[in-house]
């Protein structure tokens, strides 16, 4: 693979300062993932945070003069005066008076029986202490960290619940989280006991400091490998697993490079460059010609004059790896701790085919289903070409709905999965020279019973999956390198 050298100067700089550095640093190992929504990643890290309201009752708030000081049991104390609160949490928590230092006891009851993590405050009112039941379920004392203790309550059950503020800024506003919803990532790590080098000894998900992570057009996090690098800070997608796996294998820093975007079809939204139009008569006896690259729009009847719309066969594959390419443009600017050490290209990553109609495993499959394999090995061309990284290893992970367990020989699913699997088959590509490897992710699927949601298409949200599928894909794109 060719190496891109961003700059040359602080290299040498270095080398004149120290003689004794003579070894040039290994360049950093850059892999592209894309595809559609489940690389965009929905795995679920969490129950996400509800804001709280109706859960609690009674709430009173007593008033204690002097200054807040997190060393006093204020139950010992005698209140200066106290107030019954209307509304406590909400969105409108009534106004607490001025002065003094507030602490509101009260009554909770959750509506689950659950594990269940509180966050109380907003701003500077988080900074607080809170007890639920007798134990102290959250502490943020001035200028410190916010310390969680999730705690498991019944259902339907009443307990007593203390905040205790620590500076002249509180107000009832809070929020919880269940940590236990099966499928979570928090859960299938906490109590399933799976994936424990994601947390550190009190649990806290730590990020990878060799392994750094850049989401273009979705899932933009920037920041080094860890929680947060999906459709939001409260999911993942496949790059968790991927990251962890190629790190543990490279000597050199790792870039995790993530161009995606969800419900886009390989046979018009990201349709490589290349490709070429063709022609199809339906069952009504009906010519239709169907838009090749940078054609829109997607068909026409033939003998007709196409007439474009606001959107052309290949657009998403233009603007997720223009953007990437972007990002290599300015290595030094995007990477200031890599500055002068260039990359190479080590390999690429691609999960899709929902849209294409991975997920229908009934009837005859459809056209896009159909021209699924010769448009993959297209992309995997293109994209090799694109990055100037003629042989590097290329992962595809197929598509697994429901496990595939329902699928119908020649329904869409059934055709876009063999697609998928061929590419990585030596005899039915011997152009490929063995370097693509495909990776079967029908056992990876969870049903929304132990899943986080009932949404087949993206896996119920079942963060066991996206790392089950993310590891695979760093495995074989290990074994490809060997």
């Amino acid at each position: 693979m060719k190496r891109h050298i961003t700059s040359l100067l602080p290299l040498l700089v270095g080398l004149l300062a120290s003689p004794s550095t003579l070894a040039d640093p290994a360049p950093v190992q850059v892999y592209i993932l894309s595809g559609q929504s489940n690389m965009v990643g929905i795995g679920q890290v969490d129950g996400g945070g509800s804001r709280w309201g109706k859960e609690f009752s009674d709430p009173v708030l007593s008033i204690y003069s002097g200054k807040p000081d997190a060393s006093i049991d204020y139950d010992t104390l005698e209140a200066s005066e106290s107030h019954k609160l209307e509304s406590f949490g909400g969105v409108k928590p009534t106004p607490y008076p001025e002065g003094g230092v507030h602490v509101v006891r009260g009554q909770i009851e959750m509506p689950d029986r659950g594990v269940y993590e509180f966050r109380p405050g907003y701003g500077a009112s988080a900074e607080n202490i809170m007890v639920v039941a007798g134990q102290e379920v959250y502490r943020k004392e001035p200028s410190g960290k916010a310390v969680h203790t999730p705690i498991k309550l019944e259902g339907g059950k009443k307990v007593p619940f203390k905040v205790t503020y620590l500076n002249n800024q509180a107000n009832g506003l809070g929020w919880y989280a269940r940590q236990d919803i099966p499928g979570t990532l928090k859960s299938v790590v906490n109590y399933d006991g799976k994936f424990k080098h994601l947390v550190d000894d009190q649990g806290n998900f730590v990020p990878r400091k060799d392994v750094y992570y850049k989401g273009v057009v979705t899932a933009t996090a920037d920041k080094w490998l860890n929680i947060g690098c999906g459709a939001s800070n409260n999911s993942i997608g496949p790059e968790l697993g991927f990251g962890h796996v190629v790190g543990n294998h490279h000597d050199a820093p790792v870039l995790i490079l993530k161009a995606s975007q969800g419900n886009r079809s390989l046979s018009w939204d990201f349709l490589p460059p290349g490709s070429k139009g063709y022609e199809h008569t339906d069952e009504d006896g009906i010519t239709w010609v169907y838009a090749g690259y940078k054609q829109s729009p997607n068909r026409w009847e033939k003998g007709t004059k196409p007439e474009p719309i606001n959107w052309y066969a290949g657009k998403q594959y233009d603007e997720c790896f223009d953007a990437a390419k972007a990002v290599l443009a300015h290595f030094d600017k995007e990477f200031p701790q890599w500055k002068g050490r260039g990359y190479e290209i080590a390999g690429f990553g691609w999960w899709q085919g929902h849209k294409d109609g991975g997920e229908q495993g009934v009837g005859k499959a459809g056209l896009a289903a159909t021209k699924y394999e010769e448009n993959l090995v297209q992309l995997i061309q293109t994209l090799r070409k694109a990055f100037d990284a003629p042989g590097a290893p290329f992962v595809v992970a197929t598509v697994g709905f429901g496990g595939g367990k329902t699928w119908e020989p020649g329904s869409s699913a059934d055709t876009i999965f063999k697609a998928q699997m061929n590419v990585g088959d030596p005899a039915k590509h011997p152009e490929m020279n063995g370097t693509v490897k495909s990776v079967d992710i029908r056992d990876f699927y969870r049903v929304p019973e132990i899943s986080p949601r009932n949404q087949g298409f993206h896996y119920n949200g079942n963060a066991e999956t996206y790392m089950l599928v993310g590891e695979a894909m760093g495995k074989a794109m290990v074994e490809s390198k060997k």
